[in-house]
């Protein structure tokens, strides 16, 4: 609950708005209480009542004249009972009986600071059945007041609970008020979550003219700078890796012409490596575009897995795999094995015989396929990882032929996994080594 609070910053609004709420009206009510004392109000008022009891008394008398409080009952909403020597008298005969009434001092007529009314000497009061009574005498007589009549059934609900419910009320209105305000946050934030892992074609709907709106559109517009560069950087590796092609091509031609020998050879490998890096880069941008074409077939897991061993890892002692799960599954054949080629290539290229086995997983379950492949070796620092997958990235700096070609290898893998509709990962594992995890759906 305390986390949802610091997290929300609707309720944390809230609070305050509730919070100043409170202090305003505790301020005013003090304020009202500090000049009604200070202007002797509260004095006068006193007065006056004790001077209208003064009145009712007089007029009344004593011994008590009988026509005298009937009138009064008449002219003021009260009823009047008179009692004592030879006297038992009620205005309304169903007037209950004073000895039942507890009577006694009330809270809102004391000589406290807190009171708003001061004392009134000689006046005791009671409440019963919704209604108010006060009892003073005069001679020997005890004369009894009740407001409102006995007649009025005082229905009116209990004011306590009516202002709890508004004060509710009040606050479930706000509460949705400043949810109506913040709503476009929600909306940007999973906007900005949405173009931050990479989909920076995503655009945030701007519903409204005011700062949120503005922050929507330069989200939208960082998007698009971001887009453009990427665009620009593909197209400069599309143009790059094209025009590498032909004089590649010459180059390897005329090696194949010259003599064998040491130098020819070499000249001969680090063509082929240079012809590879162009036609990796070509491939996996060509992937990376919106329209990749994929020819989606059914592909048994089990056979695409024997696949791979036969054709890339015959030789290779190292190599566990496991199938588990779906039979089949509709993929693109032939780059679902360049990806696990490059995966498990990376995988056995890091790792030595003396870390033990490359493992690969497949998995398959529902509407997708789990591609797992982990090793025991050295594994990437956590530092790095953020860079796994980015072309020419590779944790060693040396790039030596030994171990590792240009760092294309994971990148072509995971463009290979996003146009299948999926994502390549390097998940945390125990103990040494990396987990790369390629979910793809199977339509």
């Amino acid at each position: 609950m305390i986390r949802f609070f610091t997290y929300s910053l609707s309720l944390r609004l809230l609070a305050i708005f509730l919070l100043v709420a409170g202090l305003a009206v505790f301020g005013v009510i003090e304020g009202v209480r500090w000049a009604y004392r200070t202007d002797d109000l509260r004095a006068l008022v006193s007065g006056h009542l004790a001077l209208h009891v003064d009145y009712v008394r007089q007029d009344i008398g004593a011994p008590p004249r009988l026509e005298r409080a009937l009138a009064i009952t008449r002219r003021v909403p009260v009823d009047i009972h008179i009692e004592g020597p030879g006297l038992r008298w009620s205005s309304d005969p169903r007037f209950p009986d004073p000895a039942r009434l507890q009577f006694g001092p009330s809270e809102y007529f004391s000589d406290r600071p807190s009171a708003l009314v001061g004392p009134l000497e000689g006046v005791d009061f009671a409440t019963y059945d919704n209604h108010n009574y006060l009892r003073f005498n005069e001679g020997a007589y005890q004369i009894t007041v009740v407001t409102p009549k006995i007649a009025t059934q005082n229905a009116r609900p209990a004011l306590l609970p009516i202002l709890l419910g508004f004060a509710l009320l009040l606050i479930v209105a706000a509460y949705l008020a400043v949810r109506w305000l913040f709503h476009p946050l929600e909306e940007i934030r999973q906007g900005a979550a949405y173009v931050g892992a990479g989909h920076f074609e995503h655009r945030i709907a701007v519903r409204r003219e005011d700062e949120l709106g503005a922050l929507a559109d330069d989200i939208n517009a960082m998007a698009n700078n971001v887009q453009q560069m990427l665009d620009a950087k593909r197209q400069l590796l599309l143009g790059v890796s094209h025009e590498l092609r032909s004089p590649l091509s010459r180059m390897r031609l005329s090696l194949e012409l010259l003599e064998d020998s040491a130098a020819a050879g070499s000249l001969r490998q680090d063509v082929g490596e240079m012809r590879a890096i162009t036609e990796t880069l070509l491939q996996a941008e060509q992937l990376g575009t919106r329209h990749a074409a994929l020819e989606r077939r059914a592909v048994s897991l089990t056979d695409l897995v024997d696949e791979l061993r036969a054709d890339f890892f015959a030789d290779e002692p190292r190599l566990r795999t496991q199938v588990s799960g779906l039979d089949s599954a509709q993929l693109d054949r032939a780059r679902i094995l360049l990806m696990l080629k490059n995966l498990v290539g990376n995988a056995l290229r890091y790792s030595s015989a003396v870390h033990g086995p490359v493992e690969l997983t497949v998995v398959g379950k529902g509407a997708l396929v789990e591609f797992s492949v982990r090793d025991y070796g050295p594994g990437i620092p956590r530092e790095q990882r953020a860079h796994v997958g980015e072309p020419f990235f590779r944790p060693d700096a040396s790039r030596a032929r030994s171990t590792g070609g240009a760092g294309l290898g994971l990148y072509l893998a995971r463009q290979v996994a996003r146009a299948h509709g999926g994502d390549l990962k390097l998940l945390d594992c125990d103990g040494p080594g990396a987990l790369f995890v390629a979910t793809v759906p199977t339509a």
